[in-house]
């Protein structure tokens, strides 16, 4: 798993090369200040560890001193955190530390949204693996952060027969038949569906989870009533804010949700030096 810390250096390193220019013709190696990051919207806080690190990876006494935590809903105008140190590390860290803030803020804002949407039902709000390379780890912490959970990690979290597999198995049964033969017993099998006939079938072949895959709201409640709690039930696909509730209506335990982590909008976010 990719270390948060080789993250932060490897951003750093791409935003500097051969060091900051700016800085280095204008700011005084040893002049100091302060700094706050300042909210411009109101969203959810995601990242704010992250933001720290950034700033102690440049230099460790760098004052850092938070005013809100991870999944906290901030105000506009709101003061999210206020640092004190050399100004050419408060400078340069700016751009990275706010990065990492307004993009993982906008997850976990975006996904607060689709949970408060469905806080009426006994469901959960899911991501997938579309996202970032190299930034799974925090957007799918930002998910956990806006309320919802995450579905697989990797792809060695969970056995999902996707439309490929299928497709190179011979048909759901056959696929099925593969997996039941070779699975560690820890884990549950998956298959997604796209069809009521396709639902039959891995009903029948014995699959655990069902993932409805792009169907329409009258084909989720058919499929509900077909499966008839003898496996549970995931839909994914074109879900939005309109629709989301009137799946989880449908009676289906699970709502995966590929936007939360490729899709969502960073929010606004800034630092003011203060004093210098």
């Amino acid at each position: 798993m990719f270390q948060i810390s080789s993250l932060v250096k490897f951003d750093l390193e791409e935003d500097l090369c051969q060091g900051d220019i700016t800085c280095r013709c204008l700011i005084p190696v040893q002049a100091t200040g302060k700094a706050q990051i300042i909210a411009k919207e109101e969203f959810i806080l995601g990242g704010i560890d992250v933001a720290a690190l950034v700033f102690h990876t440049l230099n460790p006494e760098v004052t850092f001193e938070r005013c809100f935590e991870d999944g906290e809903r901030i105000s506009a105008t709101k003061t999210i955190a206020t640092l004190r140190g050399k100004l050419t590390d408060l400078l340069t860290g700016e751009r990275v530390a706010l990065n990492f803030l307004q993009h993982l803020s906008g997850i976990a804002t975006l996904t607060r949204r689709f949970v408060d949407a469905v806080k009426d039902y006994k469901i959960k709000i899911l991501d997938t693996r579309k996202t970032t390379p190299g930034l799974r780890t925090l957007e799918k912490y930002a998910v956990r952060v806006g309320g919802g959970s995450n579905h697989r990690f990797c792809l060695s979290d969970g056995l999902l027969i996707k439309d490929n597999h299928i497709r190179a198995c011979g048909g759901i049964t056959q696929a099925m038949q593969r997996a039941k033969s070779n699975i560690p017993p820890t884990l549950r099998i998956e298959v997604e569906v796209k069809s009521l006939e396709e639902v039959e079938e891995a009903v029948e072949a014995g699959a655990e989870i069902i993932m409805l895959d792009n169907m329409s709201l009258d084909s989720i409640e058919a499929a509900v009533k077909l499966i008839d709690k003898r496996a549970s039930i995931e839909a994914s696909g074109g879900v939005t804010l309109k629709n989301v509730g009137e799946i989880a209506r449908a009676g289906v335990d699970f709502i995966s949700i590929g936007a939360l982590t490729h899709s969502a909008r960073a929010v606004d976010i800034s630092m003011e030096l203060t004093e210098v």
